[in-house]
């Protein structure tokens, strides 16, 4: 409690100078939760620089079959959620291009997640993107054109609305991909 109340001090400074809230769990709860987050201590592992003192990564491996089984979960969940948020729309061509570009970052964290399945090290965000996408095979200009949304553009609505059908297609990809995935 101690150390959660120091850090508690500094969450203004913190917030304020952008920098990170820290990750605090004992090593060996965070090695026991390996399998659990797979995904997210990953990228933690991925992003995290050392400011001072021994890389508490050093030695951490985490499972093919758990980043398989967390990366199907995450693809199908979101093969779900661009099915019912297209119903949602009811076909209003504004409101297919909103879910597009708010679902086109989760899309990109899809495709990183893929790569480093297939054991990519990339730490370039970009490189790992088109890493993913090349060995889930999809098709390179609607990856191109839905990775594009995450920055943004002059892009009409309609125009993003008219890229739902390829991008459920790519996802539905991913979803065949991952599940013949092996380990």
């Amino acid at each position: 409690m101690a150390d959660l109340e120091a850090c508690a001090d500094h969450a203004h400074a913190w917030r304020r100078h952008g920098i990170a809230t820290p990750l605090i769990l004992p090593e060996d709860e965070f090695r026991r939760s390996l399998d659990a987050f797979p995904l997210e201590y990953a990228e933690i592992i991925r992003a995290h620089e050392v400011l001072f003192g021994a890389n508490p990564f050093d030695g951490t491996i985490i499972e093919r079959a758990d980043l398989r089984r967390a990366c199907e979960t995450q693809i199908k969940s979101h093969l779900v959620h661009l099915r019912e948020g297209f119903i949602e729309t009811a076909g209003t061509p504004r409101a297919i291009a909103d879910l597009v570009v708010a679902s086109a970052p989760a899309f990109s964290a899809l495709l990183r997640n893929i790569a480093r399945l297939n054991g990519s090290t990339a730490t370039d965000r970009a490189t790992a993107t088109r890493e993913g996408a090349r060995a889930a095979q999809l098709a390179d200009g609607v990856v191109t054109d839905i990775l594009g949304l995450e920055q943004p553009s002059a892009l009409k609505a309609t125009d993003a609305a008219r890229l739902y059908p390829e991008y459920l297609t790519a996802v539905e990809q991913l979803a065949r991909y991952v599940d013949g995935w092996n380990v």
